[in-house]
């Protein structure tokens, strides 16, 4: 364990994110002075622990690491009073002062990579959205020079990381000047049944096999979200729906039809530039499901194999295997879908780069039109950071290695890189990228990530987030239980009445 110490309840997530990006096989604790009343002794198991001090209003703030041994290293380092100042700039474009959340970072950024001996691809960035940072910059009309200046100079990100969040904030740019998304909004519709829960999930989930006879209830819920929907945004131009999940082709062909019928019905979709149905599980998907999504007017679909290799598929609970994937892909471009994604992810348990490279040569032989590169995130909730608890952390390979071999792989196949985010606990401190085909990248991606317009949320634990004209964002969720969520349906669309009222 590594325990952190404050002198005030405040950048609490920053701090342990930025020490866990460090430290990823270790527990970290961010306590305050107030919450820990034991700190005079140093546990057998706490690596170290760091003593800060946010000295805001004198001008400065510090840190001691205190060892095992009981060695010290202090560091000090100035900082604005507060972010007002930190804007005051010497010579018209780098602040006199950082703020006191960044100078806070970079003093521990500076000081953990000399503990550990390396710096982080991403530097002392620990936000999910690192293309935030360019595009904000690029809207008020910053240089090319001056932008990737600040990001390196700021937050330590290296070059080649630099050099793709500045690369994909273009594409998406210049995809979104082409998009009224202003005036316009999207849906997500969330399906949550799986055929089986994979290792690394903690999406909401439930084992189709028992909720098989729910599933016609579970959709008229649906329906009534839509019907609330097609009244509260009349005379609004949708320009994406994504139906996802959990894994939404466990419905069967006749409720998909039923579903996205009733969405067309109700809900003008003239003007929708995407209509995504994230097929990720092979053993979900049939001809029949195929034909019928085709028919209902989808236009861009998922085939999820995350690797090529049937006995890490075994391993991580997905119950199919690569032949399998194939065969789906195949009856998809056979039933006529000429935007097809691809998920794979890096760091998975086992794994090594030879195991990548053996993934990425099936995958080049299929030539997917979009392909999300995700490097592993361990999340609480699921089975994955349950095992890791009761066994201890794994790693196989070099996560950064298999990342190169993914993205020489992608661009081989003439896939751009054109959308990005990070998560927490993420394997190697490094990203999710998606490649696509130029005219296929994913619409409802972009707009997601970038969080540039209101995404309207139907179903079990869906989030519906409200994004007003100055940018300030607020959010509403669904609850996660299926059986809740139903019974209480008139709550959760009260919910959003009171979101966008």
């Amino acid at each position: 364990m590594i325990k952190v110490l404050l002198n005030k309840d405040k950048f609490k997530y920053d701090i342990h994110s930025l020490v866990k990006a460090f430290y990823p096989k270790e527990d970290v604790s961010v306590l305050t002075y107030d919450e820990d009343k034991c700190r005079e002794a140093i546990e057998d198991n706490i690596v170290f622990m760091i003593d800060i001090s946010l000295m805001e209003e004198e001008g400065y703030i510090s840190m001691k690491i205190i060892h095992n041994d009981n060695s010290e290293t202090f560091a000090r380092t100035q900082c604005a009073e507060n972010d007002l100042e930190s804007s005051a700039s010497t010579n018209g474009s780098t602040a006199s002062l950082s703020t006191p959340k960044n100078a806070l970072k970079q003093m521990m950024y500076r000081e953990l990579s000399k503990e550990i001996g390396h710096d982080l691809p991403w530097g002392s960035l620990t936000g999910i959205r690192p293309t935030r940072i360019p595009m904000q910059m690029l809207d008020a009309g910053k240089e090319e020079a001056e932008i990737k200046s600040y990001m390196k100079d700021t937050f330590f990100v290296s070059d080649e990381k630099t050099e793709l969040a500045y690369n994909i904030a273009l594409r998406e740019k210049k995809i979104l000047d082409d998009i009224n998304y202003k005036n316009g909004y999207s849906i997500y519709l969330g399906i949550p049944f799986c055929p089986t829960t994979c290792l690394y999930c903690s999406f909401t989930s439930f084992p189709i096999v028992t909720w098989k006879k729910k599933v016609n209830e579970y959709i008229a819920c649906l329906e009534k979200e839509i019907d609330y929907v097609a009244d509260a945004f009349k005379g609004k131009t949708v320009n994406s729906v994504y139906i996802g999940g959990g894994t939404p082709t466990t419905l069967e062909p006749d409720q998909m039809t039923r579903l996205i019928t009733y969405l067309r019905e109700k809900i003008d979709l003239s003007e929708c530039r995407e209509f995504t149905v994230e097929s990720g599980r092979p053993d979900s998907i049939t001809r029949e499901k195929l034909s019928a999504m085709k028919k209902c007017g989808v236009d861009r679909i998922s085939v999820n194999p995350q690797t090529m290799s049937d006995e890490t598929l075994k391993r991580i609970g997905r119950q199919h295997t690569v032949a399998q994937f194939v065969d789906a892909y195949n009856m998809a471009r056979e039933e006529g879908f000429d935007n097809i994604n691809m998920d794979i992810i890096l760091g998975l348990p086992g794994e090594t780069e030879e195991d990548v490279e053996h993934t990425m040569r099936e995958i080049e032989k299929l030539g997917p039109d979009d392909l999300t590169v995700h490097s592993l995130s361990v999340k609480r909730g699921s089975r994955l950071a349950e095992h890791i608890r009761n066994n201890g952390f794994f790693v196989a390979g070099d996560t950064g290695k298999m990342m190169e071999i993914a993205k020489r792989s992608a661009e081989g196949m003439g896939l751009s890189p054109y959308y990005l985010y990070r998560q927490k606990n993420i394997s190697g401190n490094l990203e999710n990228t998606g490649y696509a085909r130029e005219g296929k990248a994913g619409i409802y991606n972009i707009l997601m990530m970038e969080e540039v317009q209101s995404i309207v949320a139907l179903g079990a634990g869906t989030v519906t987030k409200r994004v007003y004209g100055d940018g300030r964002i607020e959010r509403c969720d669904n609850v996660k239980d299926v059986t809740l969520y139903m019974n209480s349906i008139d709550e959760m669309i009260g919910r959003k009445k009171r979101l966008f009222d």
